[in-house]
């Protein structure tokens, strides 16, 4: 592992096995070849926004059961989409790290694209589902008539929508924070990219007239994704209280406590590994190629609520253990 690419990574702790040892090394390779034509790491974040979305198109095409070797090879192209959506996710953080070219709206348009990949495809696993849904009437002993199928679409969407709102955005979210905190606690404020509502609102509040209306939406937008990190985690805003309190600016906070929080952070970190997109998008791959796109709504809303729910319990735990022993 070359120290330049070890230069383009937040942290090795914060990457999964695939991520580290496959992913990350080929996206540093891009982020080279992006830097030398001078391409801007937001350009490449718009660009795996296109790429993800456009995915949904072949997401919503039945595979080997319903269309034949024409439908496989439709998933195949959107699985093959969305990875490279992916690759080109990973890339503009390093790229970022490589060339310098940080910004708020990149760190903003990167903890969207997610939501921009995955709203249309979840729309798409409907409709697919609308068209292609004899297995799942099959197992349920359900008639296949138009009232059964607008009805159980009706059921399928909406579980869609609680799978992507509740499920995908809320999971990445969670993820995302906890990987900021463990960065800030591991390498302090300049290693991290953990922010807060109260501080996004002020950068709001002080754009002017010449600021763009995307800049200024997607700031505002950002607000409320701050605010949503903050309300699910309160023993963590409470320890942040609480530090800041005690020793003033975040720099000061001793050696011991971050070393402590750090040790208590890292095991969560593995588990928090599996909200993100590799151990997700699995699911999703594995779902459309079997032909059943709606277990993957229920997979999100139960199994992956439940890990949710173990790594949001386990990491409020400490917080408050070490909170406490400040007193």
């Amino acid at each position: 592992m070359t120290e330049g690419y070890k230069a383009t990574l937040k942290s090795s702790e914060t990457e999964d096995w695939l991520d580290l040892h496959v992913i990350r090394p080929f996206c540093y390779y891009c982020a080279l070849a992006f830097n030398r034509f001078d391409i801007h790491p937001n350009t490449v974040t718009i660009w795996s926004m296109i790429i993800g979305a456009a995915s949904a198109v072949f997401f919503g095409c039945g595979s080997f059961y319903y269309s034949g070797w024409w439908g496989l090879s439709m998933n195949i192209i959107a699985i093959v989409l969305l990875m490279v959506a992916d690759i080109l996710d990973c890339t503009d953080g390093q790229l970022a790290r490589l060339s310098g070219k940080k910004s708020r709206l990149g760190r903003i348009l990167d903890g969207v694209a997610g939501f921009v990949w995955f709203l249309p495809i979840y729309h798409a696993m409907v409709y697919r589902f609308y068209l292609h849904h004899d297995l799942e009437f099959q197992w349920l002993g359900i008639e296949n008539t138009q009232e059964n199928t607008v009805i159980a679409t009706a059921v399928v969407f909406v579980l869609g929508w609680i799978s992507g709102l509740v499920g995908l955005a809320g999971q990445q979210r969670l993820a995302d924070y906890y990987i900021q905190i463990h960065l800030f606690f591991l390498k302090g404020e300049k290693g991290s990219e953990l922010d807060n509502s109260k501080r996004q609102l002020e950068i709001y509040e002080a754009m002017d007239k010449n600021t763009s209306f995307v800049e200024r939406y997607f700031q505002k937008s950002y607000i409320e994704y701050t605010k949503k990190q903050e309300e699910v985690t309160p023993q963590f805003q409470r320890l942040m209280q609480k530090l800041r309190g005690k020793f003033g600016a975040t720099e000061y906070i001793p050696e011991s406590i971050r070393k402590e929080f750090h040790d208590q952070s890292l095991p969560v970190i593995f588990w928090n590994g599996l909200l993100t997109f590799n151990f997700r998008s699995f699911w999703l791959f594995l779902f459309c190629l079997l032909d059943v796109p709606a277990m993957n709504f229920l997979w999100e809303i139960i199994a992956m609520g439940l890990l949710y729910t173990y790594v949001n319990r386990r990491h409020e735990a400490f917080c408050k253990k070490i909170a406490d022993g400040l007193d």
